[in-house]
């Protein structure tokens, strides 16, 4: 995965629109998955084009809308969507927008998200005294994504995944333990573990986050 490995970031900061231009960065790829950054400045567009997959969008900074020749959905930051395939789909903004895509096959979502419908990733799931949930937002051989809620006093012992691993925080603000140093990490920032990284999670109040994790 190209991200820069053990400390907090923003994907939103670190990928600001140029003027007049939209600009993708593939950050990882796998046979047919992939996923990608778009950052569109103001008044610029991605045509619409028809693929054979669901892109699941997620928005970190700006607002666009996600068109078809028959609809447009409207997206604010934090807002997602997962696009349909039998019609092509495009992306503008008057404004500017950030946005993370990622390459979903339908019968690896979550029946909790439907296709054209907006929502937060964050208002998945609710929190619950003294427990830790989890869902599988979308999940294949090459990558898991995950989101989870902790309440106030749990977090996650420290261990290591079998792959490389990006945490989105979506609510609150949680501590990541990584390699024998610790980080705070609040809604709307970044961490990355390498491959087999030893971390773990804390959550000394409320805390949501989600987890893409590349599985080789």
């Amino acid at each position: 995965m190209k991200e820069k490995t053990g400390e907090v970031f923003s994907i939103a900061k670190d990928n600001q629109p140029v003027a007049g231009c939209t600009i993708s960065k593939e950050v990882y790829v796998s046979g047919q998955e992939y996923i990608s950054y778009f950052s569109l400045a103001e008044n610029t567009d991605i045509s619409a084009e028809m693929y054979g997959y669901h892109k699941l969008l997620i928005l970190h900074e700006g607002s666009m809308e996600v068109y078809t020749d028959k609809q447009v959905w409207t997206l604010n930051k934090d807002e997602a969507i997962l696009t349909p395939t039998d019609i092509p789909v495009g992306m503008r903004t008057s404004t500017k927008a950030i946005y993370l895509e990622i390459s979903i096959r339908r019968n690896t979502m979550n029946n909790a998200v439907k296709t054209g419908e907006v929502f937060k990733l964050a208002e998945l799931l609710p929190y619950q005294e003294g427990k830790i949930i989890n869902m599988d937002v979308a999940h294949n051989e090459k990558m898991k994504f995950v989101i989870m809620s902790f309440d106030k006093g749990t977090g996650l012992a420290e261990h290591a995944a079998p792959g490389e691993a990006l945490i989105f925080a979506l609510d609150g603000e949680g501590i990541i333990g990584y390699e024998g140093k610790e980080f705070a990490i609040k809604a709307g920032e970044n961490f990355k573990f390498a491959k087999l990284g030893k971390h773990y999670v804390k959550a000394n109040e409320k805390f949501k986050m989600a987890l893409l994790l590349t599985l080789e």
